[in-house]
């Protein structure tokens, strides 16, 4: 099965990306914008992009690597056009409006203005899609955070770790709060949207820091984990899809898998065995580093196995139409 499935997976992102680029009235893919047939051309190299990561994301060992690489693309991808939106021509924005990209406005923008819920309803189907693969793959921002933290250090490092681990589920949900919370106060006390967008600019600034002077020193993508509202109800919240991801029986609790974890969600339990905390998205680098078998995708009805191309499968063509289409 894992030989067709890059085949599937691209036919499905072409079926997709091929409505995308006929019907709307106004383009949505960038390549329509620049030349008529663009978007079928375009529709075309992502869907041939989607099955060669899919034969690439298979591989437990290349994993991994191809996952940093191919959300980094998105990133890359993503803040290039908004830079070419700003600097040479609107047409690179997907409405032609500036919007101010920073994860954290996808919960606060709404709560404050109370409108554009586009971003949260997108948000709310990819977690009963893929569950926390927004975390993961999904997101425009993230893989900055996992650039930092593949540093290397010593015991310093590994004690900031598990320090922060420790501390995590409180750190998190004091950030989500704070958040919401000055996005409510804001809507109740007709704040200007200037103080609205310097609040937002300064966490993204705060956030920046943290990936540069937390992040890289632990390891561990802490912004991810901690100061990222958008991650923190997406390790609540994604327990409406049916994948799931669990130690199995096979697994020895030797704990090797740990080190491999960047968002800091694999410990040892109170019984002395592997613990997967709710901070997991997923992601399956730790499959590499575990030679018993024990780690594991689950869907009902289906295999291990089979969970475990399925939530490939769904995730890829989910970030490949996000590659064509994402933009501010």
């Amino acid at each position: 099965m894992n030989k067709y499935l890059p085949f599937i997976v691209s036919a499905v992102v072409l079926l997709i990306m091929l409505p995308v680029a006929v019907f709307p009235d106004r383009p949505l893919l960038l390549a329509e914008r620049l030349f008529t047939g663009g978007g079928i051309v375009q529709g075309l190299i992502v869907s041939l992009y989607a099955g060669f990561l899919t034969g690439k994301m298979i591989d437990v060992s290349q994993r991994a690597k191809w996952r940093r690489y191919s959300w980094l693309l998105f990133g890359i991808l993503f803040y290039f056009q908004l830079l070419l939106g700003i600097t040479a021509d609107s047409l690179f924005l997907m409405t032609g409006k500036l919007h101010l990209p920073v994860p954290a406005v996808i919960i606060a923008g709404p709560l404050y203005r109370f409108s554009s819920w586009f971003m949260i309803i997108l948000f709310l189907s990819t977690l009963l899609l893929s569950g926390p693969a927004w975390c993961s793959h999904l997101c425009y921002f993230g893989a900055f955070d996992a650039i930092m933290a593949k540093s290397k250090g010593g015991p310093a490092m590994k004690k900031l770790r598990w320090n922060l681990a420790k501390s995590k589920p409180v750190l998190r949900l004091v950030v989500l709060f704070l958040v919401v919370s000055i996005a409510l106060l804001l809507r109740i006390l007709n704040g200007s949207q200037g103080t609205a967008v310097l609040l937002a600019i300064l966490f993204l600034v705060a956030g920046f820091g943290i990936m540069i002077f937390v992040s890289r020193r632990s390891g561990a993508m802490v912004h991810c984990s901690v100061w990222c509202p958008v991650g923190t109800a997406v390790n609540y919240l994604k327990y409406v899809s049916p994948f799931r991801f669990i130690a199995n029986s096979s697994c020895t609790s030797c704990m090797k898998c740990i080190p491999s974890c960047s968002y800091m969600a694999m410990g040892r339990g109170a019984d002395g065995k592997l613990k997967i905390g709710n901070g997991c998205t997923y992601c399956g680098d730790c499959l590499s580093s575990c030679s018993h078998n024990g780690l594991e995708y689950r869907f009902p009805g289906l295999s291990p196995a089979g969970a475990e191309r399925l939530w490939i499968a769904v995730t890829v063509i989910l970030h490949a139409v996000f590659l064509a289409i994402a933009r501010v």
